[in-house]
C-alpha cells in the first residue's frame, strides 16, 4: 500500500470533498457492478485521483466498503424514519411499502444494497458483514416499534416477519414484477400486523 504524503493546507481543505467523491463513485459502482467486481483502481480512475489520495482517505478497500455500507445505512434510516407517523402503524407500513415499490421501479434498481453486500461477504465476522448486521438490527428495532404500536402480542416475532417481508419485496422488485411490489407488500404488512394483534 502506498505511503501517504503529508497533506498540504489546500489538500486538507479539499479532504472532505474528495472523500465524498470517492464514496459517491464507490456507491454507484458497488451497487451497479458488485463490490468485489469493482476494484480500487476502477474507483480511483472514476474519481480522477491518485492512489496516494485514495489511500489517504481509505487505508484499504474494506474500509471503503464499510464506509459505503454505513453511508447507505444512514440514508435508509433517514428514509425509513420519515415514513413513520406515531400512532399510525398501518399508515407507516403503507408508506414504507409505497416507497419500496417506487424504488424498485427505478431504472438501475438491483435490490437491497445490504443483502447484496452480505451475499458477497460470507464471513459473519468480516467488518462488512458486521456493518450490514448493525443496519439490519436497526431496521428490526424499527419494525419492533411499529409492531408494539400496532398491539402485537409477540413484538419480536412480528418484527422479524415484517423484516422478512421487506427483504422479499426488495428481491422481488429486482427479479419479479416491480409494479406489483407496493400493493403486495402493503397487503402482506397489514395481514401480519392484523394477525399479530388478534
Amino acid at each position: 500500500m502506498p505511503t501517504a504524503a503529508p497533506e498540504t493546507p489546500a489538500a486538507s481543505r479539499q479532504g472532505p470533498a474528495t472523500r465524498a467523491r470517492i464514496l459517491a463513485a464507490a456507491a454507484e459502482l458497488f451497487y451497479a457492478q458488485g463490490i468485489r467486481a469493482t476494484s480500487a483502481d476502477r474507483i480511483i480512475e472514476e474519481v480522477g485521483i491518485t492512489k496516494v489520495t485514495f489511500y489517504r482517505h481509505f487505508r484499504t478497500k474494506s474500509d471503503l466498503v464499510v464506509a459505503y455500507i454505513e453511508q447507505q445505512s444512514a440514508g435508509e434510516q433517514a428514509w425509513m424514519t420519515s415514513t413513520r407517523t406515531p400512532g399510525d402503524p398501518i399508515g407507516s407500513l403503507r408508506r414504507l411499502a409505497t416507497d419500496i415499490g417506487e424504488a424498485s421501479c427505478r431504472p438501475g434498481f438491483r435490490g437491497c444494497a445490504f443483502i447484496n453486500a452480505a451475499a458477497e461477504y460470507a464471513d459473519p465476522a468480516d467488518p462488512v458483514r458486521v456493518a450490514v448486521e448493525a443496519h439490519r438490527s436497526w431496521v428490526l428495532d424499527l419494525f419492533a416499534d411499529v409492531a408494539a404500536e400496532a398491539g402485537a402480542a409477540d413484538v419480536a416475532a412480528t418484527a422479524r416477519q415484517l423484516q422478512i417481508l421487506r427483504d422479499g419485496a426488495m428481491v422481488n422488485g429486482y427479479l419479479g414484477d416491480p409494479a406489483t411490489v407496493a400493493d403486495s407488500l402493503a397487503g402482506a404488512f397489514r395481514a401480519i400486523v392484523d394477525a399479530a394483534a388478534a
